[in-house]
């Protein structure tokens, strides 16, 4: 990244917060301080309840801008509106989004500088570190990601200028990253996707993990073909016949193993990812083929997923609809709030 004067780099972080306790408190505060002695422009948009608010702004005071997400934005993602927010009061046109769990170091936060001088989203590759056992679980989806494309990062990096002129992306949708990836595409804009950028992500705790299972499983109806791979799993194991249902899991299971070994050799991944979590990708797939299930019945029963307070149908928009939206002209088509 190019230095201003003070040596710090010309690019604006965001980090959209909203939390229910303050258990990581002491660790974020320390990453603040690291970064902004980086970076020139840190913004914390924090959506949590107003005693917390108020106990952040005293530990983050000459620190970072902390602030409120506007009140014109009420998505059903609350992190849309700390993101949109943020991008809205960024002060360059390089920023770095990311997630209060993300962890850039020196090398990956320079490396999405650059980028950013090229592309208009970067959408580089997040690690588990440390690595519980939720974590290795969850580290075969991304090794299956790779193998197959990219992974969905809890980071992104975009340019200002292009995020407004295409009215922001909506919010009002569970798999928000896609809906931000998919919407500068669709605008124009150059995505890409380098699986050699690593940037460290803390794990989840595990009841939060096994919380977010059926949800994430969601995610997919957004992916169609992926959603229709996952549900075909347990139908076609019970179709098969009973002599060979054997031999058809182990094929299926070993696929799985070889696909996530595949995306574990990627662009050196063998240096953050263990090769158990290739070993768990079996286990990863039965997960979603069950949960895929889950999801189905949810959207059946209740119309969708209850997230932030409501139940949300959609996963994302599109990416056609999008085009035809960005493409007209004149037109406005992400929304950049929602009432």
């Amino acid at each position: 990244m190019s230095p201003d004067g003070d040596g710090r780099a010309a690019v604006s972080y965001v980090l959209p917060l909203r939390w229910r306790d303050d258990d990581g408190l002491d660790e974020l505060t320390g990453y603040l301080h690291w970064l902004s002695g980086r970076v020139e422009d840190v913004l914390v948009v924090d959506g949590s309840d107003p005693a917390r608010f108020d106990a952040h702004a005293g530990r983050w005071a000459g620190l970072v801008r902390h602030l409120r997400p506007h009140p014109d934005l009420h998505f059903a993602s609350g992190k849309v509106d700390g993101v949109v927010t943020g991008v809205r009061e960024a002060a360059h046109d390089r920023v770095v989004i990311a997630d209060d769990d993300v962890r850039y170091d020196d090398w990956s936060l320079a490396r999405m500088g650059a980028l950013l001088l090229e592309a208009e989203l970067v959408r580089p590759q997040n690690y588990f570190d440390p690595l519980p056992w939720h974590a290795r679980w969850d580290t075969a989806r991304t090794l299956l990601n790779r193998a197959l494309g990219a992974d969905f990062p809890g980071t992104l990096g975009v340019r200002r200028g292009q995020f407004l002129a295409m009215g922001g992306y909506d919010g009002d949708v569970l798999f928000e990253n896609l809906e931000l990836i998919r919407s500068v595409e669709a605008a124009g804009g150059r995505v890409v996707a380098p699986l050699d950028l690593y940037v460290r992500r803390l794990p989840p705790t595990t009841s939060h993990f096994l919380s977010q299972r059926v949800r994430q499983a969601y995610d997919d109806f957004a992916l169609p073909a992926r959603m229709a791979a996952a549900l075909a799993v347990l139908p076609g194991l019970a179709l098969t016949p009973r002599g060979a249902r054997g031999a058809v899991a182990a094929g299926l299971a070993m696929g799985a193993t070889v696909l996530a070994e595949a995306g574990r050799r990627r662009a050196g991944g063998r240096v953050v990812f263990p090769a158990s979590a290739s070993l768990l990708a079996p286990a990863w797939a039965l997960e979603r083929a069950v949960c895929a299930w889950l999801a189905v019945g949810a959207r059946a029963r209740w119309g969708g997923v209850p997230y932030g307070g409501r139940v949300v149908s959609r996963a994302a928009t599109p990416a056609r609809q999008l085009r035809r939206r960005l493409r007209r002209p004149g037109a406005a088509p992400a929304r950049a709030s929602a009432s």
